[in-house]
């Protein structure tokens, strides 16, 4: 009888292949852990420019606090579920990381310098997936227009004929609006 390593599937052997697939599987294992460790709430504020600028910011909202004691976190905002665009958003937040080993944003002061640059990255690709992540909590659908503001009921419906994204009216929701913000910035 014919041991593993001897026998063949595809020009190699079994033996090989089995270890393979199993390293496989380790691999991946520590891969999506690793990718979700990074998608907590501890991870985004363990560098004290995100715990004391726009935490603190977004502890005073109704995301963080509200009747109905739903809480979005950070990568609710800012992580798109979906493998693809999610694999997509952490390739860009290593440039926010490389910022932060660098030098670049590692003050609160440098942070603040730098906010509305950030923040017009963000915003752009918010609006680039028509507010994905705003989206898996809150629809046009879901909506119940009676229980709106009249003026909020009128920007929703107009907001839906016209196929805007949540980001278009609802910049500075969880965030303070960044300081030399233009008239463009407000209305993109």
């Amino acid at each position: 009888m014919a041991s593993l390593s001897q026998k063949k599937i595809f020009g190699v052997s079994l033996g090989f292949a089995a270890l393979f697939f199993v390293a496989g599987i380790v691999f991946w294992g520590g891969f999506n852990t690793a990718m979700e460790a990074t998608n907590t709430l501890e991870f985004c504020i363990s560098c004290h420019e995100m715990k004391d600028t726009v935490y603190q910011e977004y502890k005073q909202t109704i995301h963080y606090s509200n009747r109905t004691g739903v809480r979005a976190i950070c990568s609710d905002c800012h992580v798109p579920k979906d493998w693809v665009h999610k694999m997509q958003r952490k390739i860009q937040a290593s440039q926010e990381v490389w910022g932060k080993i660098t030098g670049y944003i590692d003050t609160k002061e440098k942070f603040e310098s730098h906010r509305l640059e950030l923040a017009r990255h963000e915003w752009a690709r918010m609006k680039g997936s028509d507010s994905r992540e705003c989206r898996n909590c809150h629809s046009f659908e879901g909506m119940d227009a009676e229980k709106q503001k009249t003026r909020a009921s009128k920007q929703h419906a107009n907001a839906q004929k016209d196929k805007q994204t949540c980001i278009e009216c609802h910049k500075g929701i969880a965030h303070h609006k960044p300081k030399g913000m233009t008239e463009q910035d407000e209305e993109s």
